[in-house]
């Protein structure tokens, strides 16, 4: 799926829901999956944001406790076109509470075969392309009162030579220091932007509505993932602590929009 903006100076293109290119005046802003780094390009984290092996990849609920693996069961399920018109495209994931769904992590990176989630939900994605910019947004509709956590997982390209910045209110993060992190990631709580600073081609400015917080994590020099977050997971305890996760509103939306500028 392809979508050309109007003045034509941007296109992306869309693989089953998730974001595989983003060019503009024929620069690639977006990781390439062949690339070193990561398999994917973007994806989505909900129910639940982080690892959960150290608690035997258990989450506990208002209802129960119930098997959830890294990043939650949101990506073991596909996407279905719910919408589409010359601006934009609009996916869709649908859950029944209690459904067994096959984790892709097992055998090789988990012992948990099934996970499952005690809540109903739709899940939408709509990716809108503007002249300036970019702009993803999720819906989220399921029973009121539900705990979760969400983050979007984009992964953005970079030169290779580890010169790249993230700004953020007073502070910049450079590639060095994202690497250093690990697998906990690098976070940035409580603002709703930051920039990818480069030394050649467009920079990029991230805002967000809903989230407030973010985690950057690469392993590579090639590629970082920003990522905004509802909250970050990664606190030394065991336990997914209860003050992390939202309760749904029945309906909750957040937004991202990535605009690219020199």
């Amino acid at each position: 799926m392809i979508l050309i903006s109007e003045d034509k100076n941007s296109i992306i293109k869309i693989d089953k829901g998730e974001l595989i290119s983003y060019k503009k005046n024929g620069e690639e802003l977006i990781h390439q999956k062949k690339n070193p780094g990561w398999k994917n390009s973007d994806t989505e984290m909900f129910p639940i944001i982080g690892p959960t092996n150290a608690n035997n990849f258990i989450v506990s609920t208002p209802k129960g406790n119930y098997n959830q693996d890294q990043h939650g069961l949101l990506r073991e399920l596909e996407y279905t076109l719910f919408h589409q018109d010359d601006t934009s495209f609009v996916f869709q994931k649908k859950y029944a509470a209690y459904t067994a769904v096959e984790n892709s992590k097992y055998p090789d990176k988990s012992t948990v075969r099934l996970i499952s989630w005690p809540y109903s939900f739709s899940f939408q994605k709509k990716i809108e392309l503007e002249n300036n910019g970019l702009k993803i947004s999720f819906k989220i509709n399921t029973e009121k009162g539900m705990p979760f956590m969400l983050g979007y997982h984009p992964a953005f390209m970079l030169n290779g030579n580890l010169d790249e910045v993230i700004e953020s209110k007073n502070q910049q993060i450079t590639i060095p220091t994202i690497i250093e992190g690990g697998s906990k990631a690098f976070s940035i709580l409580n603002t709703n932007e930051v920039k990818l600073i480069k030394k050649e081609g467009y920079n990029l400015a991230i805002k967000t509505k809903g989230f407030n917080n973010f985690m950057l994590w690469t392993e590579v020099s090639n590629m970082l993932c920003i990522e905004p977050i509802t909250a970050y997971p990664y606190v030394g305890k065991e336990m997914l602590s209860e003050k992390l996760f939202n309760k749904s509103n029945g309906l909750d939306q957040f937004e991202v929009s990535i605009t690219p500028y020199s």
